[in-house]
């Protein structure tokens, strides 16, 4: 009897702690079918809160990037400026000695041509108001020269203007020696 006592005794205990587990499960599925309930609800409220973070961060990052954007910009503003100035400063230093080289060479500039051409029409026509033999000879070059093109007649006027200007600088090379002996 004592078994059966015991036994009773054991069951009585077997069902206490059944009904303690399942009021205990009970009340754990409740609390989460609660806080579903209460997640669902509130889902709009931290979607919309989420929302609002993500635009402020975005905003936050877009004036970052806008920055950094600027700052390149003034670099590379920079640098061009510099380029701009050194290739300048080049086409400058590369001009002066090309010009130093031509003058050495003896090759006559734009300048020397106009100043020849302009002597030559001026002595055209000091020969045409002569009216002497000359000046009838002149004119029929003259008409040649007037049908060729601007550029032509300049080639051919450097080509002329060539020799005079060296036989012009060679004689002021003997004067200034001449004056400094």
């Amino acid at each position: 009897m004592v078994k059966k006592a015991s036994a009773k005794a054991q069951k009585k205990d077997d069902n206490q702690l059944a009904a303690a587990i399942r009021d205990s499960a009970q009340q754990i599925w409740l609390a989460g079918m609660g806080a579903f309930a209460k997640a669902r609800a509130e889902r709009t409220k931290i979607f919309d809160a989420l929302v609002k973070e993500g635009h402020t961060i975005q905003l936050r990052t877009r004036a970052l990037a806008e920055e950094r954007i600027g700052e390149v910009s003034g670099r590379v503003n920079e640098v061009k400026e510099r380029a701009s100035e050194s290739w300048d400063k080049l086409e400058q230093v590369f001009e002066s000695r090309v010009s130093r080289a031509l003058e050495r060479l003896g090759v006559p500039t734009s300048k020397d041509i106009k100043t020849l051409t302009k002597r030559v029409d001026e002595l055209g026509a000091s020969v045409r108001a002569l009216g002497g033999k000359a000046a009838g000879k002149a004119a029929p070059a003259r008409k040649a020269a007037a049908r060729k093109p601007a550029a032509k007649r300049a080639k051919a006027a450097s080509k002329a203007s060539k020799p005079a200007v060296k036989r012009a600088r060679k004689a002021a090379a003997k004067a200034a020696a001449a004056t400094t002996a």
